[in-house]
């Protein structure tokens, strides 16, 4: 498959979960992709799935300087590239009442200030007709108990899809976002859940869901790359991906 072939992307949060299905998805239909993330571990064990077409860079996009290195390495590797999907992100919640000053700054820190300058720092390299790509969630539309911070950052994060596609549009670059319902990333099995207790979360949480299950990284990645490449008529748009969670 050569669907992307001459096609170069850079994806942050690319070394685990939905940014690596997308990088994967890329890198399999011939693109060259770069991707950044915090551990150098699991960097590289991604690198070594993906194969030669994808390189790496450690860093964390809430330090602006960690984001001026990735600009500088897209800019050594690429020149000037097709897409860059703003993924990184942390999910985690906390009650109104428990919630901390530390808590609350280290979300917006990630979540909204890194994809922000992820945004300032890359957007001189995209190329004419590049698409921006924001994960936000279903959270920012469903007033989910517990999910206050996290739910506003990606809140944020869907006005500024909105805001940044009419800033870059002049230099015919689209900017969109997709929103994830249940997925299932074994972010609860990294975050220290036993495989039982996650397994019967899961199966609770599907119940809810219209499909009456979870969806996968890589059905996530189609619509990332559908946004990336191409949707060359939308921009400013927001497209979810749950299962109708939040449509029916």
């Amino acid at each position: 498959m050569n669907e992307y072939r001459g096609k170069s992307a850079v994806i942050t949060g690319g070394g685990n979960g939905i940014g690596f299905a997308t990088a994967k998805l890329l890198v399999d239909g011939g693109a060259h992709v770069l991707i950044m993330g915090r551990s150098q571990n699991t960097l590289d064990a991604a690198l070594e799935r993906l194969g030669e077409n994808a390189v790496a860079v450690r860093g964390d996009v809430a330090s602006l300087p960690d984001l001026d290195t990735l600009a500088d390495r897209a800019k050594s590797e690429f020149g000037t590239f097709d897409a860059l999907f703003v993924n990184a992100g942390v999910a985690r919640t906390m009650p109104l009442d428990s919630t901390t000053e530390d808590f609350y700054d280290e979300l917006f820190a990630i979540n909204v200030k890194g994809a922000y300058f992820t945004v300032q720092k890359l957007a001189p390299l995209l190329s004419t007709g590049a698409g921006v790509v924001f994960t936000t969630s279903v959270a920012n539309v469903m007033g989910l108990p517990e999910t206050s911070v996290y739910a506003a950052g990606k809140a944020a994060l869907r006005s500024l899809a909105r805001s940044l596609s009419g800033e870059l549009l002049p230099r015919g670059i689209r900017v969109n976002a997709i929103s994830p319902g249940p997925v299932d990333t074994q972010i609860l099995e990294r975050s220290g859940m036993t495989e039982e207790a996650a397994k019967q979360f899961k199966k609770e949480q599907a119940s809810h869901n219209p499909m009456k299950r979870f969806g996968t990284p890589a059905e996530v990645a189609r619509a990332a790359a559908f946004f990336a490449f191409d949707a060359t008529y939308t921009t400013g748009a927001e497209l979810a991906v749950d299962g109708g969670a939040t449509q029916l």
